[in-house]
């Protein structure tokens, strides 16, 4: 089987060098600013498509055939990612999975998936200090994007801190109702848990631009999964922490979250709010509440007995906030693809809830509009069959003069309905602080 062709460059920061393409519709960034080695070792630059696959209908059974027209096997010890496929998956692909309700079209409605198909890419490995380009179908284009990210290299777009007057599609009182309701499914059986969000949306001032704002978050906000997709007539900026599907061989793996506290900047109170975190009954149930889910969606398209919990409710800290972090691994069944795999798990649990189906037909009934990108992945899908991908939270919309995210929580029988609401502004906080100063 063809393996990719490939050259080493100087080793440097990706956002850099991505930089001068930033405005190109189809480049994307997938971008690890939090490093870690296994989970936020690699980064990837994508420009130039050879192809574009925006759909939203039947998606999966089209990528899927789109994707059997290509085989190359990887070089092993190289980043992970050498060519194949980068965007995102919509939350709204979960009604080509599932009979759920639909809301009323979104005012800033986007595709349901949005991919570029890449037979060059940049590949970053953050903790060996090295970085390759690899090409698939010829040796030209390697050269040809080692040209691009090393000789236009420009200063980085300087980011304006602006005062943005956020509104969400809920008033405090009416979530702290919605939390309420999803608690009274809860007592009546139709759920466990589920995973109830709110939109907010500013006017774009008319001197941002999305990718300052980009490089702005990343240094506000590091993330295990970052990233920058342009596409055009909008942007995405995610400074995700959740990883939602790893696929590497037939070993699957995947990471929810689930539980919350802020970060305190005095160290005493901040090891506290990590250590009632890690003895929080309420979130540790509503982490394995999501752990028991998804080991059943990845038992669908892993073989047998192979589905383990190597790691269950442990404290992660983040840049803002701390979390309680599971994984979840199992080994993918022969007859199956990554496709399959995301058919399986997709939306995630975490974002969800569970049963998930109930709990996407009470989220359909009580949130106010589609979720769009959010609560979607961002990732790649390999030409080897690779694949890795995020849960797309922390992340803000770019689109004509609208800036627009979206945050959200997991309600459980015992959750506080203003807890609750106070907790989705702390996710914000963020995303807010990105935007009203500068790193």
């Amino acid at each position: 089987m063809k393996r990719p062709f490939y050259i080493e460059i100087p080793y440097g920061d990706p956002a850099i060098l991505f930089a001068p393409h930033a405005h190109k519709p189809f480049a994307q960034l997938l971008d690890s600013t939090l490093f870690d080695i296994e989970q936020g070792r690699y980064s990837f630059i994508a420009i130039d498509p050879f192809e574009t696959f925006t759909d939203n209908q039947n998606s999966f059974a089209k990528l899927k055939e789109k994707l059997a027209s290509y085989s190359f096997e990887r070089h092993p010890n190289l980043p992970p990612f050498q060519g194949g496929v980068v965007g995102y998956f919509g939350y709204e692909l979960l009604h080509q999975i599932e009979r759920i309700p639909s809301q009323a079209k979104d005012d800033l409605s986007v595709p349901d998936i949005c991919l570029g198909f890449y037979d060059v890419i940049a590949a970053f490995d953050h903790h060996l200090k090295q970085a390759w380009i690899f090409s698939l179908f010829n040796e030209d284009r390697a050269y040809w994007l080692k040209s691009q990210l090393l000789e236009n290299c420009l200063p980085l777009p300087t980011f304006k801190p602006c005062s943005l007057d956020w509104k969400s599609d809920f008033q405090k009182d009416e979530y702290i109702a919605a939390v309420q309701s999803v608690i009274d499914y809860i007592h009546a059986g139709d759920i466990f848990q589920a995973n109830l969000t709110q939109r907010f949306k500013g006017e774009r001032p008319d001197d941002i631009d999305p990718f300052a704002f980009y490089l702005n978050l990343r240094k506000i906000n590091p993330a295990l999964f970052s990233a920058y997709l342009n596409f055009g007539d909008f942007c995405i900026a995610s400074s995700s922490p959740e990883r939602f599907l790893k696929l590497d061989g037939t070993h699957v793996e995947t990471r929810p979250i689930k539980g919350t506290r802020a970060r305190h900047p005095d160290a005493t109170q901040d090891q506290a709010h990590a250590t009632e975190l890690a003895n929080s009954e309420k979130d540790r149930a509503e982490n394995t509440m999501i752990v028991d889910l998804l080991r059943n969606d990845l038992s669908r398209v892993c073989k047998p007995h192979s589905v383990h919990v190597p790691e269950l409710c442990t404290v992660h800290s983040f840049a803002s906030v701390h979390h309680l972090v599971s994984t979840i691994t199992g080994e993918l069944e022969d007859t199956y693809d990554g496709i399959d795999l995301l058919c399986a798990a997709f939306p995630g649990g975490s974002i969800t809830g569970a049963p998930k189906v109930r709990a996407m037909e009470i989220i359909s009934e009580l949130e106010r509009c589609p979720r769009g990108v959010y609560c979607g992945a961002i990732g790649y899908i390999g030409f080897d069959g690779s694949m890795d991908t995020n849960i797309v939270i922390r992340t803000v919309l770019f689109k004509n003069k609208t800036v627009c995210l979206q945050v959200g929580g997991g309600i459980v029988a015992d959750s506080s309905p203003h807890d609750e609401y106070e907790e989705t502004l702390t996710k914000a906080k963020a995303l807010f602080d990105a935007f009203a100063r500068q790193s």
